[in-house]
């Protein structure tokens, strides 16, 4: 399978990266081993976490998803042919949040101990802390660099000034450079990182791992009419993909992955990685049925025609946000 560059690093990853937000959440740790040992199995070799992974669902405080995947390398045994990514920042209790120097070198500690591991391949900020400057942030990872804890550093949910700023105090510092940013990224939700971020990544020679990749689940077709918002727990939130544009999306999806003999979700991910920006969309499965059919993605070549196809559909317009009728 051919691996892409992580920006200018030394790291190379399979185009597709597993999302282990749903690890301990709706993945118990059963599912999440089967999960883990077919993703693996296939020949993909990133996992994309946070150490907040779970905090949200009741009786969880957070650390939930390492825990798990940290079991699971200590099982398999092998760790040098995965690429763990995982973040820092989101508040895991009062005290705990934020990129201050002093923060990040607890948490990358207390990550490294759930991951059982001895580094970290991409330690990324989870969101921008204007509270603390830039330099401290950088700093703090220059040192875990150093000790080699951590081999590559990444941002998430940055906007465009504030990660053009770390790119240049790293430039100014010698400090160690954001090689990788996570942006909400998919065919509906285009235009926040395509309008600066884009341009700036692709300048900077940037790896792009993009989240939300199938608009939490819009994207498969799952999601058509307000009947439809009860078949799972995130259908509650699929209001707001239902307008003229968003249908419109699905019905190009339908006409694309009917030529392909593709399903609506590959061609969603293979949009995304046919991007000359993107390294890899990430996703999440809870069964081997839906990994399967996500890591059928890479298989999809879209041609000019069903780029373009797509890119008419999900362009924005008078009346995009109009709700259906």
């Amino acid at each position: 399978m051919d691996k892409r560059k992580l920006g200018t690093s030394e790291l190379a990853i399979a185009p597709l990266v597993f999302g282990g937000n749903v690890f301990g959440w709706t993945a118990d740790e059963a599912t999440s081993f089967r999960l883990l040992d077919a993703f693996a199995a296939a020949g993909f070799d990133c996992i994309d976490t946070a150490d907040v992974y779970s905090r949200w669902a009741p009786g969880h405080s957070g650390g939930e998803s390492e825990t798990i995947i940290g079991k699971w390398l200590k099982r398999r045994g092998r760790r040098d042919d995965v690429v763990i990514a995982t973040k820092v920042g989101m508040e895991m209790a009062p005290d705990r949040k934020g990129l201050s120097k002093a923060y990040i070198l607890r948490a990358a500690e207390d990550s490294l101990k759930r991951l059982q591991t001895d580094y970290i391949d991409l330690y990324q900020s989870h969101r921008d802390d204007p509270a603390t400057p830039i330099e401290e942030t950088l700093e703090a990872y220059g040192q875990l660099v150093a000790q080699g804890k951590v081999r590559v550093i990444g941002a998430s949910n940055f906007d465009a000034k504030r990660l053009g700023d770390s790119l240049a105090a790293s430039r100014q510092h010698g400090f160690p450079r954001y090689q990788t940013l996570q942006p909400n990224y998919n065919l509906h939700d285009r235009a926040d990182f395509e309008a600066a971020l884009e341009p700036l990544c692709l300048e900077q020679h940037m790896g792009v791992i993009s989240y939300y990749s199938l608009a939490s689940g819009f994207l498969t077709g799952k999601y058509r009419s307000d009947a439809d918002l009860g078949k799972s727990v995130r259908g509650r939130g699929m209001t707001k993909y239902l307008t003229a544009r968003g249908l419109r999306i699905l019905k190009a999806l339908d006409d694309v992955s009917a030529s392909l003999a593709a399903t609506p979700a590959q061609v969603a991910l293979a949009w995304l990685m046919a991007r000359p920006s993107v390294t890899a969309p990430i996703a999440s499965a809870t069964s081997l049925a839906q990994l399967d059919e996500l890591l059928g993605a890479v298989r999809i070549r879209l041609d000019a025609q069903a780029i373009a196809r797509l890119d008419e559909a999900s362009a924005a317009a008078d009346g995009a946000t109009a709700p259906a009728g």
